[in-house]
């Protein structure tokens, strides 16, 4: 509750009701009780670090936030909304986020 109360005061957040990467720096940086530079890095190796783990295709699980993981979406055909003309989609691998039950109840 916090984390959350801590968001709430930055301006930038309550005019445009989203919340962007410095503002993340700022409210984790707040909360922890340490600067933005340290609150900075902190992020960035926590998005290094997911973002390697899930390179290899492996899950990352925070048991009471959510997990991540990557699943592989197959080619398919499509078709040009503008033209009506049928087109190849490549396959690909994409990400996927299960929010916990932590995180749920938090927002509910």
């Amino acid at each position: 509750m916090r984390f959350f109360m801590l968001t709430l005061e930055n301006n930038n957040y309550l005019n445009n009701n989203k919340m962007n990467k410095s503002d993340l720096i700022s409210a984790m940086a707040d909360s922890a009780g340490i600067s933005k530079a340290q609150a900075g890095e902190a992020l960035n190796a926590f998005m290094d670090s997911t973002s390697s783990a899930l390179k290899k295709g492996e899950k990352l699980i925070l048991v009471g936030f959510g997990t991540f993981s990557v699943s592989n979406r197959a080619a398919r055909t499509g078709r040009n909304p503008r033209t009506g003309k049928e087109i190849q989609i490549a396959a690909k691998n994409v990400v996927k986020f299960k929010a916990g039950s932590g995180l749920s109840d938090k927002v509910n």
